[in-house]
């Protein structure tokens, strides 16, 4: 087996097992953000007076993060499968270029799609369990959530490779957030909706700024993705409108009632997003620059959403 250890990727010394190599497959760094998606999810019931199950919960973040995990594993299946990330000589580990499992011949492609896809079947036998004790439209949910995470990368829809991913990233964690509240509730609402669009907004932006150290790969291998269109310096101000409208969408819900005062406090990681938008400006074409402000969009993105799961719960006891 040949490992190209210059550019830091992982070697196989520290995976004793096949567990630990499997589970590091799933890029476990990553799954925060379902975390604080679902975190959010049960924020928006308790401010609206619910008294949380604490096992519907559990089982509810659990399956998440293995949705999450199971995209995770398609994803680097299909970027294997059309060369995206064999052909990516300047990405950014751990952060861009996907897990390198199959490349450095941790896994092979047919491991990663069963893998994959059974992360994703392993999903449905708590998704019904949920549904039948919160809600046939839960099911809905599910379908919705399974669905974005494998067309995002699989024919013949391809999502990511169409420009289209951001727009699935934003739904995707949407539903997280909206699936949560919705075991608690057993019914739609739309504070859910309200309060999990900005923070769905900064994850799709990790996504986003991700793009700028693998366009090249990208534009390569076919995949049409915002910044392989725009091009570095006009996709760079784009992650500044999208950051944007995160925080302003969060502020016109706080200014207009929508939310609880408390939440106010998600508006803070705001500062790592401004600074990241001048980072990403100033180096868009230089993609060896970019893991400051990419460590500083994950940090907001994290950060936002727990502060304002926090600011959430907190509220209900000031009602």
């Amino acid at each position: 087996m040949n490992i190209d250890k210059s550019l830091r990727e992982p070697v196989r010394d520290p995976f004793r097992n096949a567990f630990t190599r499997y589970f590091a497959a799933t890029r476990p760094a990553f799954l925060t953000v379902t975390f604080a998606g679902s975190l959010i999810g049960l924020g928006t019931a308790a401010a609206d007076g619910l008294d949380i199950d604490p096992v519907k919960a559990l089982v509810t973040i659990l399956f998440a993060l293995v949705a999450h995990a199971g995209a995770n594993v398609i994803n680097d299946y299909f970027d294997a499968l059309n060369g995206t990330d064999t052909l990516n000589t300047e990405l950014l580990h751990p952060y861009t270029g996907g897990s390198r499992f199959i490349q450095n011949g941790y896994l092979s492609l047919a491991e990663m799609r069963r893998f994959g896809y059974l992360l994703l079947a392993a999903v449905i036998p708590g998704g019904l369990w949920l549904t039948i004790e919160s809600g046939p439209g839960l099911l809905t949910i599910g379908l919705a959530g399974l669905l974005v995470a494998w067309a995002y990368s699989a024919p013949p829809f391809k999502l990511m490779s169409r420009g289209m991913g951001e727009s699935a990233i934003t739904a995707g964690w949407l539903l997280v957030v909206f699936g949560t509240d919705y075991v608690q509730r057993g019914e739609a609402a739309a504070l859910p909706l309200v309060a999990g669009l900005p923070f769905a907004l900064l994850v799709a932006a990790i996504l986003y700024i991700n793009q700028f150290p693998d366009r090249r790969a990208d534009a390569a291998a076919g995949k049409r993705t915002v910044v392989v269109r725009l091009g570095p310096q006009a996709a760079s101000r784009g992650y500044a409108a999208l950051a944007a409208f995160a925080y302003l969408w969060l502020a016109g819900a706080l200014a207009a009632g929508q939310m609880p005062a408390s939440a106010a406090i998600a508006l803070l990681p705001a500062a790592f997003s401004i600074r990241a938008a001048r980072s990403l400006i100033a180096d868009a074409g230089h993609p060896s620059r970019l893991v400051p402000p990419i460590r500083d969009t994950i940090a907001a993105a994290n950060l936002s959403g727990v502060m304002l799961a926090v600011g959430l719960g907190v509220a209900r006891l000031f009602a």
